[in-house]
């Protein structure tokens, strides 16, 4: 039974590496590169990632700069941060295009935490949904006679206290986030 459960953590590791991913694009009131990195932006006919088109850096806490390789590729990079729905106005002075990013209001800060709820929401739901399958493997074997109904609720045991070590790990990965937030 210890392999099932061994056969369900990197699953579990990258629901959470996942949820990471998703929380670092949410904006906070400070800068960070992760924020538009990952924008799809139109590069010689193909859509490639921004951090593989351009160098990326936050020079100040509330601006972060964007040189890309080619300067021809300044109003394809400004155009794809228009149409994200990350709300950021970039300047472009023909060398750099430069993002500042505005103080969060309260009410913004409010919805920030909503969303991050949400998001904390659905890597538990994944977390679950991988307990399901992995129950139902525990069960299933139990049926074919191959262990016995003690071996089966043990395994169930140790089956949830994986599930809690993982969703404690979400829930301490969003009170940070929440933390960051919420910082003024």
């Amino acid at each position: 039974m210890k392999e099932i459960i061994e056969k369900i953590r990197p699953n579990l590791d990258k629901s959470i590496e996942h949820f990471k991913e998703e929380l670092n694009q949410l904006r906070t009131g400070r800068a960070s590169t992760a924020l538009v990195e990952n924008l799809l932006v139109d590069y010689y006919g193909a859509k490639s990632p921004l951090k593989q088109v351009a160098s990326l850096s936050t020079p100040e806490p509330r601006m972060i700069t964007i040189s890309p390789w080619d300067k021809d590729n300044l109003v394809s990079i400004e155009k794809a941060i228009r149409e994200s729905q990350l709300n950021l106005q970039p300047n472009n002075d023909g060398q750099v295009i430069r993002i500042n990013i505005p103080q969060l209001t309260e009410e913004r800060r409010r919805d920030l935490i909503k969303v991050l709820n949400q998001k904390a929401e659905e890597a538990k739901i994944v977390v679950r949904k991988v307990r399901e399958d992995a129950w139902e493997e525990i069960q299933k074997l139990e049926k074919s006679g191959k262990i016995s109904e003690d071996d089966k609720f043990s395994s169930k045991e140790n089956l949830q206290e994986v599930i809690n070590e993982y969703n404690g790990k979400i829930q301490a990965i969003r009170d940070v986030k929440e933390k960051d937030v919420m910082t003024i």
